[in-house]
């Protein structure tokens, strides 16, 4: 990197440069990991030919393709149905139905941080082995815009469903070439808005919410934070699932109890 691309990148200049991305999109890049987030941002910034973080700013408010890219980049937007298959079993044959005896058959789900949808989708079919699908309702939010509109498509990769049960699979995909689309049905059981877990209210009462491997790319400040959050978004007894990277540290300090290494529990 040349000397005039190291001034225009240093810590100085990032520093004003999240500012600046805060007042375009509301993300706060300072809840993220810097080392990591700054070398993906960095990476980005030379990709696009910008020697600094100010002609990067420029770019960024002047076309909107570029900014929309800087978003979907900046958001971790890694999912696949029925990721950790074993936990989804879990789900399936321990916490639905027990969620079901304690909450009744109308149960609140929150997928936060859903991104291309495969979250929600694999709650509505694992959900379906126990209720009608009149019956189910997830509610899936992400920051992402872009991401938003792949999930409302319901359009998937071999690759991506690979690890739904195969009833499941015949039962709501029909392939589309070398897609696979999500049937309508299954669609029209959930509900995509924006949302930003950390500026955003959150939903109250919820038997259910569902974040998993998003966290690990936030600051342990900011991941209390939202595990409070999720907690005070609990009905009691509610669960919290979480990803395979990821442990609620001082869980009990955040008003929680420990089910499996996955999912916690509120307390009473």
């Amino acid at each position: 990197m040349c000397d005039r691309q190291k001034r225009g990148r240093n810590m100085e200049h990032y520093e004003e440069f999240k500012t600046k991305v805060y007042q375009m999109t509301t993300i706060d890049l300072s809840a993220y990991k810097e080392k990591q987030m700054k070398r993906r941002i960095d990476s980005l910034v030379t990709r696009n030919k910008c020697d600094s973080y100010d002609a990067y700013v420029k770019l960024l408010t002047s076309d909107k393709k570029v900014f929309d890219e800087f978003v979907n980049f900046l958001t971790i937007n890694v999912s696949e149905f029925y990721r950790n298959p074993d936990q989804w079993e879990l789900l399936d044959k321990t916490f639905f139905p027990e969620l079901i005896s304690r909450f009744g058959n109308n149960l609140k789900i929150w997928s936060a941080a859903c991104s291309t949808g495969d979250e929600p989708y694999s709650l509505v079919m694992a959900l379906s082995r126990h209720l009608p699908l009149s019956n189910i309702r997830i509610m899936a939010t992400d920051i992402d815009k872009q991401v938003l509109a792949q999930a409302k498509a319901g359009l998937y990769s071999e690759k991506s469903i690979a690890n739904v049960p195969d009833d499941l699979k015949r039962k709501f995909f029909t392939q589309v070439g070398q897609s696979y689309q999500i049937s309508e049905e299954v669609k029209r059981c959930v509900t995509f808005k924006e949302g930003n877990l950390l500026k955003d209210a959150y939903p109250k009462d919820c038997h259910l919410i569902v974040c998993r491997n998003v966290l690990i790319y936030f600051t342990d400040e900011a991941k209390n934070d939202i595990y409070a959050k999720f907690n005070a978004a609990l009905a009691k007894e509610g669960l919290l699932f979480i990803g395979s990277t990821e442990q609620v540290m001082g869980y009990r300090d955040l008003g929680y109890s420990r089910r499996t290494p996955f999912f916690y529990q509120k307390a009473q």
